[in-house]
C-alpha cells in the first residue's frame, strides 16, 4: 500500500518526461533558449491536443473504437474553409462554421459506416479517409490555399508576451474535462465504454453517444485544420499526415484506456508536450531522422511499460 501511494497518477508521467527533455535541451543549447523552446512546444502541442481530444472521445466510447480519418478530415476542412474565406477577413466566422460542419458530417459518415454496414471502426474510418483526402485533392490540388491575415494574426497573437492560442486550447481542455466528469453525456460516454450491455440495461442509447463522439472527433480535427492553416500559412495536402499516429499516441500516453470507459483530457497536454519537446531535443542533439524515429518508439514503449496501471480489482 505504501509503495502504491508513492506512485503518481499515470497521466502525470508525460509532464515529467517532457520537463526532463526541456531541461536537457536548454542545458545543451543554453538557458537563454528556455523560453523559446517551451513556447514552441506549447504552440505546436496545441494542435496535437485539439486532434487528440477528439480521438480521446472516440477511444473512450468502447473497445475497438478509433478514427483513422482524422488527418484527412483535418486537411479537407482546411481546404474547404480556406476556399470559402478566399483570404477575406470578413469571412473568417463563416469559414470556421463551414470547417466545423465538414468535421461533423465526416464524423457522422464514419459512424454510419460502422453502424449501418457493421464495419469495424478501423476499416470504416480508413476507407472514408481516402474519400476525404480525394475530395481535398480535387478541391485544392497541389496548391496551398492562403488564410486571411486576421486568422494568421490570431494563431500567432501574444498577450503580454504569452501566446494566446495555447491558452485558448487549454480552456477547451478544461471544458472537455468538465463535460466528461459533470455532464450526463460524459457519464454516458464512459459508461458505454466500460460495458455496452450494462449501459443499454441502464437505458443509455449507446449508438447516440458514439455518434456524438465521432462527430465531435471530426469537429476537433476540422478545428485543428482551420487553426493550423492560419498558423502555417495555408492549407496543404500533407498538413494532416503527422496527426494520424500522434492523435492516438497522445491519447494513450495521456491516460485514456484503449479498452474504453476511461478518459483523461488534461493528460493529453503532457503527452503532446512530450512529443514536441522530444523532437526539439533530438534535433538539438543533431540526431539523424532514422535514429529519431527509433528513439521515439523506444521511449513510448518504456513510458507505457513503467507507468503503473490501475489494478482490475
Amino acid at each position: 500500500m505504501i509503495r502504491r501511494r508513492l506512485f503518481l497518477a499515470p497521466w502525470t508521467y508525460g509532464f515529467i518526461v517532457a520537463l526532463a527533455m526541456w531541461l536537457a535541451t536548454t542545458a545543451y543549447s543554453g538557458w537563454g533558449s528556455a523560453g523559446a523552446t517551451i513556447s514552441a512546444a506549447l504552440a505546436f502541442g496545441a494542435f496535437s491536443v485539439v486532434v487528440g481530444t477528439g480521438q480521446m472521445l472516440v477511444v473512450a466510447s468502447g473497445p475497438g473504437n478509433i478514427d483513422l480519418s482524422v488527418p484527412s478530415v483535418l486537411t479537407l476542412a482546411a481546404y474547404v474553409s480556406m476556399a470559402v474565406m478566399n483570404g477575406n477577413d470578413a469571412m473568417i466566422l463563416p469559414g470556421l462554421m463551414v470547417a466545423l460542419g465538414v468535421g461533423a458530417v465526416a464524423g457522422a459518415l464514419n459512424f454510419l459506416a460502422i453502424k449501418a454496414l457493421r464495419l469495424p471502426p478501423i476499416i470504416a474510418t480508413l476507407a472514408w479517409s481516402f474519400v476525404f483526402q480525394s475530395l481535398a485533392f480535387n478541391l485544392g490540388g497541389e496548391a496551398t490555399l492562403k488564410p486571411p491575415a486576421m486568422l494568421s494574426l490570431f494563431t500567432s497573437w501574444r498577450v503580454a508576451g504569452v501566446q494566446f492560442m495555447p491558452i485558448f486550447v487549454m480552456a477547451l481542455t478544461l471544458l472537455t474535462a468538465l463535460i466528461l466528469q459533470r455532464s450526463v453525456w460524459g457519464r454516458h460516454l464512459l459508461a458505454s465504454g466500460q460495458s455496452e450491455p450494462a449501459a443499454k440495461l441502464a437505458g443509455i442509447e449507446v449508438w447516440r453517444v458514439r455518434l456524438a463522439a465521432y462527430m465531435l472527433c471530426g469537429t476537433a480535427a476540422a478545428l485543428a485544420g482551420f487553426l493550423l492553416s492560419g498558423f502555417t500559412g495555408g492549407a496543404a495536402l500533407n498538413m494532416g499526415d503527422a496527426y494520424l499516429m500522434e492523435s492516438i499516441a497522445v491519447v494513450v500516453l495521456g491516460g485514456t484506456s484503449v479498452a474504453g470507459g476511461q478518459a483523461n483530457a488534461i493528460g493529453i497536454w503532457g503527452a503532446a508536450l512530450f512529443f514536441n519537446l522530444m523532437a526539439t531535443m533530438l534535433n538539438t542533439f543533431r540526431i539523424e531522422a532514422g535514429v529519431r524515429f527509433l528513439l521515439t518508439g523506444v521511449l513510448i514503449i518504456l513510458i507505457v511499460a513503467i507507468v503503473p496501471r490501475r489494478s482490475a480489482a
